[in-house]
């Protein structure tokens, strides 16, 4: 704990910080550009956020715009040090309330931004190279105790080692999923032919588990530095070119800049920054405010992606346990769903045309996942109230796990208009999933 508080040159957290600005603007500004912000907040009729969350919608019309043109210019002030604190905490606050508000669109470096900036809000990232120092808001600052570095690498290494467990079930290790992925990008120029060959399918899949199991302790010693960058620039660039997934490739690039001396971030990319004798510099006194947040803090961080495994059930079949877990593109769902909505006073059957209210990815996630399944039937269940109607609402479910049979998946006789989700434990409703169907032609 002593060496925690040790000083080191604050040059990686300086360039990080710029990095991060740049790649939120990118990131909010891209979603406005691309149309993501009008197919996920402004067209859709209906807004399924986390559960719990209902009460989190999102502003009328093109309020929406302005939301992400207001967080892609914080990006821009993060970037330059303007009002740092102020910036990067209202953020952090409009980026929870954006990744909340829909789960339809969710993403693992969603949830990965947001932490980062939630933890970034603790560290003073603002004492050089920022307007905040040359209009004499804050002191300049040549230097910061080590562990501001550590907590940013404590939790990438969290993300990587939960990324390389999850890549351990059977679809994974024999190319089944990644042989789904990339067929699809058989008219990709130059590499399509390849993408199909099974080989190649193999290959991805046991490289992407060596890359993950290895890049953080290949960055932590220096006879390796070099050649887990090198992997990470193949391995990243890659994804970003294939898979188009957004600012992340990018994202996770930056954080090398942790895993270098901090004097070699300094020759690279400050070179006017001045070198102060840090010998001079006495060691940071220990918070014990800050003790207990990160404690707190890092024990949720390891816990989430654990908590699956005290949930009875296939987490890939029931999804629960799934999201907050690193569990990055392991999977493929689809369904065929129908729902049966039945008066309960009078016992007719209702009909409610789902593809009028929902957009076609949000048809996709109330098909095929639980979660989205059971909030739909709320939805349906207070269509009808407001009408003055009180209805059951059945599901007839089938899912398929990439591209495998598809087999029955919610219980047909569970009214789920009546049942609470449980947050914490299995839903019973969503049945087992049955190894023995799998190559079986299934009888419905």
């Amino acid at each position: 704990m002593q060496k925690a508080f040790q000083p080191i040159d604050n040059a990686p957290l300086i360039v990080f910080r710029i990095a991060l600005g740049f790649l939120i603007t990118a990131e909010c500004w891209g979603a406005l550009v691309t149309g993501w912000v009008k197919r996920n907040f402004v067209e859709p009729q209906i807004f399924l956020p986390h559960i719990g969350f209902e009460w989190l919608e999102p502003f009328a019309g093109p309020w929406m715009y302005g939301y992400f043109g207001v967080m892609g210019c914080l990006g821009i002030a993060i970037m330059l040090g303007y009002h740092y604190k102020v910036s990067i905490w209202s953020f952090t606050v409009l980026w929870f309330g954006a990744f909340i508000m829909q789960k339809t669109s969710y993403n693992n470096h969603y949830y990965l931004l947001w932490i980062i900036t939630l933890l970034m809000g603790f560290l003073p990232a603002n004492r050089y190279a920022s307007l905040d120092v040359t209009s004499n808001r804050q002191s300049e600052q040549l230097y910061m105790p080590r562990w501001n570095a550590w907590v940013l690498m404590f939790q990438m290494a969290i993300v990587y080692f939960f990324a390389t467990v999850s890549k351990f079930y059977p679809d994974w290790l024999n190319g089944t999923f990644t042989g789904n992925l990339f067929t699809d990008l058989k008219d990709f120029p130059i590499l399509g032919s390849l993408f199909v060959k099974r080989e190649f399918h193999l290959f991805i899949a046991y490289a992407g588990i060596l890359f993950d199991a290895i890049v953080i302790p290949a960055f932590l010693f220096k006879k390796t530095r070099n050649w887990a960058l090198l992997a990470s620039f193949i391995f990243h660039l890659f994804n970003a070119i294939t898979l188009q997934i957004g600012i992340f490739p990018f994202f996770a690039l930056s954080f090398v800049v942790f895993f270098y001396p901090p004097e070699t971030i300094r020759n690279l990319f400050l070179k006017k920054k001045p070198l102060l004798p840090l010998d001079a510099v006495p060691p940071a006194r220990p918070s014990r405010l800050l003790y207990t947040f990160f404690i707190i803090f890092f024990a949720l961080q390891i816990a989430l992606p654990l908590r699956h495994w005290f949930i009875p059930g296939d987490v890939l079949w029931t999804e629960e346990g799934h999201r907050l877990s690193w569990r990055m593109m392991l999977r493929e769902k689809k369904g065929i769903t129908h729902f049966r909505v039945v008066d309960a006073q009078t016992q007719e059957e209702l009909e409610f045309p789902i593809a009028q209210y929902a957009t076609p990815k949000q048809l996709v996630f109330v098909t095929s996942k639980p979660d989205g399944i059971w909030q739909m039937a709320q939805y349906i269940k207070t269509h009808f109230a407001r009408q003055g109607r009180k209805v059951h609402v059945y599901v007839d479910s089938y899912v398929s796990v990439n591209r495998k049979n598809y087999q029955r998946f919610i219980d047909p006789q569970t009214d789920l208009a009546a049942v609470p989700w449980n947050y914490f434990l299995a839903n019973s409703w969503i049945l087992p999933y049955d190894s023995e169907l799998e190559k079986r032609p299934l009888s419905r």
